[in-house]
């Protein structure tokens, strides 16, 4: 792969791991344009390293909550922040039983599938006009709130379907804080994306060969920088509801992605 690529494809990754855009549906959008011939495991390796990019840049935006549910929970008694911990565990569920089971399903989807990306990323757009319809509250998460957040960050496994805007339009029309959401939004996952690194390795399914090493550094700096930036401002944007220009821009990406596809 080469650098420029990496670079591009780093920041699209962190721009969009954050922003309701789908990072799946745009990496594999910017493969497909870029056109990356990588073997499908060298492919896969830098798509986790990307992810492990911005599951890092995640933990370093929210350091200080992150810091605080550790010390809550090694209270061993029932507070707020196992409380939280306990909503997060339980939102990992249905992404967690879903790609176990079907993990190689999924896996095929992401094979340069621009027309599949095309028509989730303009469902993406549909949920997010919803939630920024939705009216104000100050509701928290409960555990069966989490467990339906969960539900959308699985079906958010699709390429094209934004996690970030699946599970925070999710939360939003269930009527929680949209503050709280996005903050259980961007946390939620990263549990999720170390098990899947660790499954990973422990596999064997990545392979790495040290002429990559300058590409993968690239791509998870570019990513981690990015996905800062973008975390930071997402949260701003929730508050605000500007979701609606992420709908519009998610609309005309999957229409563009639909007439690439018919196009070739």
């Amino acid at each position: 792969m080469e650098i420029l690529d990496a670079l591009i494809l780093g920041i699209v990754q962190g721009l969009t791991e954050f922003l309701p855009v789908s990072s799946s549906g745009h990496l594999e959008i910017g493969k497909a344009i870029l056109g990356d011939e990588s073997i499908p495991k060298e492919s896969l390796l830098f798509t986790v390293v990307l992810h492990f990019a911005t599951a890092l840049s995640t933990i370093v935006v929210f350091r200080q909550e992150v810091l605080m549910i550790i010390k809550g929970l090694f209270k061993f008694k029932w507070n707020a922040e196992t409380s939280f911990a306990g909503k997060i565990a339980i939102s990992m569920i249905p992404a967690a039983l879903i790609g176990f089971q079907y993990e190689r399903q999924f896996a095929e989807l992401f094979t340069g599938n621009i027309l599949l990306v095309g028509f989730m990323l303009m469902i993406t757009a549909l949920l997010l006009v919803l939630a920024d319809n939705a009216k104000k509250t100050k509701r928290r998460i409960t555990p069966k709130n989490a467990l339906i957040i969960g539900v959308a960050q699985a079906v958010a496994m699709l390429p094209g379907i934004s996690r970030s805007g699946a599970t925070i339009a999710t939360s939003v029309l269930l009527r929680t804080n949209k503050t709280k959401a996005a903050r259980f939004s961007f946390l939620m996952v990263v549990p999720l994306i170390f098990g899947k690194i660790a499954k990973d390795i422990y596999s064997g399914e990545l392979t790495y060969s040290s002429d990559n090493f300058t590409a993968l550094s690239i791509g998870f700096i570019a990513a981690f920088v990015s996905g800062m930036f973008a975390c930071t401002w997402m949260i701003k944007i929730v508050k605000k509801q500007k979701l609606s220009y992420f709908a519009v821009y998610c609309f005309a990406a999957g229409a563009l992605a639909i007439l690439w596809h018919n196009t070739k």
